[in-house]
């Protein structure tokens, strides 16, 4: 078979599908990208064991058709070391050779056949459905996504909760320290629905979404999800086991609220943070009427740091413990110019919260205290 193509448009798109690749693969055809060319159309899978990511672009002066697994490395390395030309590719039906040609020279090396490259997991027929903007997609997961767990003991917390009411969607991460909770109520199921979209194919969709335009169709059922874009679609294996009632874990009353400029709080808190002990990052918070007063500590090194910001505060004078990378990653991901913290006392988890909400949107964010010396 043969197709002529642009060498920078097919570059982009294996180096985007390419993120699927795993560095170590148990079946060995799956360090490749699988090309399917039918008509004027070349479908590009790649895949690990749980996740595949397929996209099309057309090409010309197509003779034939066939599919074949095309090792990656050989392509991206030689690819992305020429200038933007067209490359003409001709892969020979019976030894699976594949020469491409450019303007100055040529690349030669063997691929597989196509039919030995795993076939995507079927969705059951009672799959569900959900269709959003891709920009609703991308704004969940990029606000939930920090959040979520590496703990292989934990699972379920390993990736981002959907979880789909007639009423709203709600995005959920946490990793047993802190929590995310976003929900978006312009868009809604038909029915109740849930599933947990492991982190890889979640990166993967925030890398990929700020590409997309349109909607994006999900299908799922209890096993694997589909994830469909104008250009690119992502099958994945979903996080198996039930995700906590992560309600239950929100305080339900918090009295003592503090209104704070995010970005000087974030900037002290970086400053501040840096004499910290670098085992537990440990900052302690004293909030007065008027003011915090942040400092950190670590004895083994004899060094510490102090700084006072200002606030809005009308509750009993009180001290509390955060780690401070958990601090900092909270807000730097809320949208809003100020937020307020929702405390009950120096043991009891925090609600960061930003001081208004955008339309159709409802964020929470969740952090739980560590142990301070007064």
């Amino acid at each position: 078979m043969k197709f002529v193509v642009s060498c920078n448009l097919l570059l982009s798109h294996l180096q985007t599908v390419g993120r699927v690749i795993a560095s170590k693969n148990p079946i060995p055809i799956l360090d490749c990208f699988l090309f399917e060319l039918k008509e004027n159309q070349l479908t590009i899978t790649a895949a690990d064991s749980e996740t595949r990511m397929v996209t099309n672009i057309e090409v010309n002066d197509v003779i034939g058709e066939g599919t074949y697994a095309i090792p990656s490395k050989s392509l991206l390395d030689s690819l992305k070391e020429l200038p933007e030309q067209p490359i003409t590719f001709q892969i020979n039906d019976t030894s699976s050779e594949v020469v491409i040609t450019y303007e100055n020279g040529r690349y030669n090396f063997i691929a597989q056949r196509g039919e030995e490259y795993p076939l995507a997991k079927p969705l059951s027929e009672d799959a569900a459905k959900l269709t959003m903007p891709t920009v609703d997609l991308l704004t969940g997961i990029s606000h939930t996504l920090f959040a979520s767990g590496d703990d292989e003991l934990r699972p379920v917390m390993n990736g981002v909760f959907f979880d789909i009411t007639e009423e709203n969607l709600t995005f959920v991460a946490s990793d047993g320290h802190k929590l995310v909770r976003f929900k978006n109520f312009a868009v809604k199921g038909n029915d109740r629905a849930a599933f947990i979209l492991p982190k890889k194919p979640a990166n993967l969709l925030k890398a990929i979404l700020p590409k997309e335009d349109g909607d994006v169709n999900i299908a799922f059922d209890s096993n694997n999800a589909y994830i469909t874009m104008e250009r690119f679609s992502i099958v994945c294996r979903l996080v198996e086991g039930r995700y906590p009632n992560y309600n239950g874990v929100i305080p339900k009353e918090n009295p003592f609220k503090v209104t704070i400029d995010r970005i000087q709080f974030l900037n002290a808190l970086k400053r501040v943070s840096v004499f910290s002990v670098l085992g537990n990052s440990l900052v302690k918070l004293t909030i007065s009427e008027s003011s915090i007063f942040i400092t950190a500590q670590d004895i083994d090194f004899s060094t510490s740091a102090e700084e006072t910001i200002s606030c809005t505060y009308d509750g009993e004078p009180m001290s509390i413990g955060f780690k401070s990378t958990y601090l900092i990653e909270i807000l730097s991901n809320l949208p809003t110019d100020e937020v307020v913290m929702e405390l009950a006392d120096s043991s009891r988890a925090g609600l960061i919260l930003p001081i208004e909400n955008a339309e159709d949107e409802d964020i929470l964010m969740l952090l739980m205290p560590m142990m301070i010396n007064d």
